[in-house]
Parts: structure tokens; sequence; C-alpha cells
């Protein structure tokens, strides 16, 4: 992809790292606006439903978002000194090279090519469309250019207006980032400022002009004890305490990855102005701005409508039932448009982060070999095409219940089951940060991990007992990530072998 060969026509020759090639246009608050972009989504907006149905109770709703937003601090924090050691495209591909080995680093960046980063990609995507949808009814995962061809008894490929949409916008972003690092600054920053102005007018209503003394009664005098609550298994429920431990730590398949990627921003250190200074303060603006907000908008919710209104929100839209609350007739299509807004800027954040791997990794042999070269514009256009083409792939297609004769969509289910994959290489990479200290003592660290050990061991904990609960009360989406993980082994073998 050599379009915008002018791009970089009046840049300032110091700005061009001469060892590299990329140009470095990203300063602090464009760094924090891809950290905040990444990690809001449409998560915030739709999760609460779910983790109110698991634990039964507004107080500990709100602690396990808390609890989120220690973990995700902890990392962001923790991270932070791994990024001012290794200030080079790559993020945590290079970081767990570093730490343990090459194979450790190619299974990350081989399950973040062909799950976590594409096929987040397609999900945001076709969320985008959805909410299109709200605004435009012609747009529908229902409104076929190609009916659905099964392709097996549970699968089939289809094409319909929202998919066309989701697939657009995927093919427009790769474009427009493919034409230089300040094209993408500009459209991450507009949409970020957006969507934060957005989520901060949805908390001003709900705890200004949503305030209803109803739900204020209903929720907080009665914050604590558990109720109404879905049993994570036919043993295990939030009654008792370890039930209510496990449905937290469960429930954290959906808050702790609704504020993921927060590190997408390592994978661009070779394009940030002093890295080593910008990516850990970055990591830490970004992060604690995000959970602020989320704390804001579950209070928002709760201070709204009654927790059983929250847990079966239609179609888990909890914001939305909070406008329609405020606004009646009003809040679908009002937050059709925040969501838009927000979908949009965090695809272009995860479009634009990507390809900084896959690039890492072709300068080591291992991916094809065109993705370690830049582009005319001083970005890795190949690696962008390359992953805007896998990502609309993975739109295309669908998973099919005999039983209900409905459709699903395949990449939902890729990315279930890499929840806990990815759990595992986060919490390998912030061992990384204590295995360095003991076997680089003398590596250069102008950050070091604030409150360390502690911190980065409240995260390994933290995120471990997650871990533990995902693997033993939701086997059928945890194991299978593994073997996603280990598919990458023989391919590692053969990239090994040919270089």
């Amino acid at each position: 992809m050599d379009s915008g060969a002018n791009t970089n026509a009046n840049m300032p020759e110091e700005a061009i790292d001469r060892e590299t090639g990329f140009v470095r246009e990203l300063g602090l608050f464009d760094s924090a606006m891809v950290v905040i972009g990444v990690m809001i989504g449409s998560g915030i907006f739709i999760v609460p439903a779910d983790m109110a149905r698991n634990i039964g109770s507004p107080g500990w709703l709100m602690a396990a978002w808390a609890f989120t937003g220690v973990l995700t601090i902890a990392a962001a924090l923790s991270y932070g000194e791994l990024a001012s050691m290794m200030p080079r495209a790559g993020g945590m591909y290079v970081y767990l090279r570093e730490a343990f080995s090459p194979v450790w680093g190619f299974l990350y960046g081989w399950t973040l090519f062909t799950v976590i980063q594409t096929g987040t990609i397609a999900a945001v995507a076709v969320a985008f469309a959805r909410f299109s949808g709200v605004l435009w009814p012609s747009i529908s995962e229902q409104r076929y250019l190609i009916a659905p061809i099964h392709l097996a008894q549970r699968y089939a490929i289809s094409l319909s207006t929202a998919q066309l949409i989701a697939i657009f916008v995927i093919a427009l972003l790769t474009w427009s980032n493919s034409r230089g690092i300040h094209y993408g600054k500009l459209v991450q920053n507009l949409f970020t400022s957006a969507k934060i102005a957005a989520l901060a007018a949805l908390i001003v209503l709900g705890l200004l002009w949503g305030w209803s003394s109803t739900a204020v009664h209903s929720n907080f005098g009665n914050f604590w004890a558990p109720h109404d609550f879905n049993p994570i298994t036919s043993s295990v429920n939030a009654a008792t305490a370890f039930g209510l431990f496990a449905a937290i730590c469960v429930s954290q398949s959906g808050s702790l990855f609704s504020a993921d990627s927060w590190h997408d921003i390592t994978f661009a250190s070779g394009e940030v102005r002093n890295p080593s200074w910008t990516v850990p303060r970055a990591l830490a603006l970004g992060t604690i701005t995000v959970i602020v907000l989320y704390l804001l908008a579950n209070l928002a919710y709760l201070v709204t409508l009654p927790l059983s209104v929250i847990q079966h929100a239609p179609a888990d839209r909890v914001a939305t039932a909070m406008l329609e609350h405020i606004f009646p007739g009003w809040g679908s299509p009002l937050m059709a448009i925040a969501i838009m807004i927000s979908t949009f800027g965090c695809i272009n954040s995860l479009v634009l982060a990507g390809p900084r791997v896959y690039y890492s990794m072709a300068e080591d042999g291992l991916f094809l070999k065109p993705a370690a070269k830049l582009n005319r514009a001083r970005v890795p256009g190949w690696s962008l095409l390359v992953q805007g083409i896998w990502s609309a792939a993975l739109v295309l297609p669908r998973t099919y219940n005999s039983t209900t004769r409905e459709y699903g969509n395949l990449y939902s289910n890729l990315l279930d089951y890499v929840i806990s994959a990815a759990l595992i290489f986060y919490i390998l990479t912030i061992i990384g940060v204590i295995r360095l200290r003991r076997i680089r003592p003398d590596a250069i660290r102008p950050y070091r991990a604030w409150g360390y050990p502690v911190v980065p061991l409240v995260y390994i904990a933290g995120a471990g007992a997650v871990l533990f609960c995902l693997f033993a009360f939701r086997p059928a989406t945890t194991w299978p990530g593994l073997l996603i993980v280990l598919c990458g082994v023989p391919v590692y073998a053969v990239s090994r072998r040919r270089r």
C-alpha cells in the first residue's frame, strides 16, 4: 500500500527516525487518545447487564468494576517500565521475546493477528453497523445481499447490509491509516475527544436528569445483598461468599475486556516522540481516565434504573434504557449516535496499532516478509493491508443454531475463546517485569514501575484468580483458546526453519 506518497514531503527531517524510518509524530496527548480510544468501544453501554445478572447486587457490581480498575491500572503502571526499556514498535511481542524467549513473543503475535486484534476489529465494525441500523433500518444483519450459504451444519457464510457496512468501515480506516501516522492521529484525536464528550454527557444526564427516587431507594437501600442472580453453576452462585467471588471473577470476562487493549500504544512506540517518557505516562493517564468514566457511568445507571431493569435491559443495552427513561422515544437514536462515534474511534485505534506488531515480527523473520517494509508514507502499509483483509474476512462467517434457527458471528465465538489466553499473556508480561529486573539489572529504565514489586504482584494475583475461575466455571470458552494459541507452535517451527 503505497498511498500517501507525499504525506511526509513537509515532515521535518528530525521527526523521522533514521534507524527505523518511522515518523515520530505522536505526543503525550495523541498517545493518551490512542489508549482511551481503543479502550472505549461499546462494552460499557452493554456489559453491565450481564454482570448484574451474575452478581445480583448494586454494591458488588460497582465493586466488580473497581476490581477491573485496580487490575487495569496496575497492569498499565507495570507495562510502563517495559515500554521505557524497549521503546520500539512491537509492544508485548517484544517484551515477551526479551523476557522469556522468541516463541512466547510469536505465540502472542500469532494469536493477536488470527483472533485478538482482527476479531476485535470485525466485532466493533459490526457493532458500528448494527447501531447504524437504528438510524437507517435498511442496514441490518437480516437484510441479505448474499443469503447464508451453509458450509456445515453449524456454520455458514453470508453478506448482509450490516456486514457490508462493517467491511466498508474496515477498508476506509485501513486506507486512511496507510496514508501516514498523521492521518491516523487526526482521526483518533477527533473521534476519541467526541466519545469522551458523549460518555461524559451520558454520565451527567444520568446523575442529574435521570435521578430516580425509586431506583435510588431500590439499589442503595439494598446495596450489598445479592438477589435475583443467575447461578454460575448448579452449585455455585452469588448467595455464598465463594460464589460471589466466583461471580465477580467470571464477570471480569465482560468488564476487564471492556477496558482491554489499553496497551496498544506500546505497539506504536516507534512513532511516539520521546517514547521512554511519553508511553508510560500515556498508559497511566489513559487507563485512569477510562476507569473513572466507567465507574461514573455505572453509578449513573444505578441512580436512574433499578437493578432489575439493568439486568433485563432489551438486548442488554443498558445505556439505551437509561436514555429512554430520561428522553422517552429518543433514547435509541441518541445512544446509537454515541455508540457509532465510540466504535468508529475504537476501530481506528485497533487498525492503527496492530500492524506495528506484525512489522516487528516480520523483521525477526516470523511473519510474512513484505510486512517488514514501510510504505512511502512511512507506515507498515503491507501489514495494514493484510490485517484489513483478514478482519474483513472474519465479518463474513456465521454460526448457526439449528434449534432456534438463529445466526451468530464466528468472530464472537473466537473472541470468547481467547479471553483467557489473552489474560495468560498479560500475566506473563507482568512477570516479565520482575524477571527482567533479575536477569538485566543494569538495563536502562527511564521509568520504573510505580509501587514495585507490590503493584505487579497485585495484578498477577488478581488476574490469576480471574483466570482460575474462568477455567473452572467457563471451560467451554477457555480451553479452546489454548488450542488456538498452540496452533501457532508448528507455524513458529516452520518460520524458524525457513529463517
